[in-house]
């Protein structure tokens, strides 16, 4: 509730509460946009996987499973690829790529699913996490309800420790 002699209230000629309104808006804009991840920033960032992975429908498999519809896919069942068994258990677990397994993953593999043959050590940035993420959004078929930004402690909340 604002008091009517605050929103009457002018300041060279505009209304606090409007100043106010308008501040507001911005500062939700731009926290927004820093947690949805730069899809340009996350190509440059996916440089370091395409050595090992496809992104496109029906991409081979390669060193690495093709990426495509990766989110909302259950942990290793890309058909003709060749899992480790820690993969393949997480499969039969029922582990599903969403914004936190893909980020654990991308954080340290090798600790999010020991015994994984990924020889990647992991991306340290919570920032290229997060520009990856979207990349893989953008660039793998992944649902639009999935395309959404992270909330401001994301990383804390799922135990994704990176700086």
């Amino acid at each position: 509730f604002i008091h009517r002699d605050y929103v009457n209230t002018k300041h060279k000629g505009e209304s606090m509460v409007s100043k106010f309104t308008i501040a507001i808006c911005m500062a939700l804009a731009g926290f927004s946009m820093a947690q949805a991840g730069d899809v340009k920033k996350g190509s440059k960032v996916f440089k370091k996987c395409a050595a090992c992975h496809t992104l496109e429908e029906g991409g081979k498999n390669k060193v690495g499973p093709n990426l495509w519809n990766l989110f909302g896919k259950t942990a290793g069942s890309v058909d003709g690829y060749r899992y480790s068994k820690a993969m393949s258990k997480k499969n039969e677990e029922g582990l599903v790529w969403d914004d936190a397994s893909v980020s654990g993953y991308l954080h340290k593999p090798k600790a999010y699913i020991k015994g994984t043959k990924m020889g990647f050590a992991g991306l340290k940035k919570c920032d290229d996490i997060a520009n990856v993420l979207a990349y893989l959004k953008e660039e793998t078929g992944a649902p639009e309800a999935m395309k959404t930004a992270l909330s401001g402690d994301f990383f804390k909340q799922n135990d994704v420790n990176c700086k």
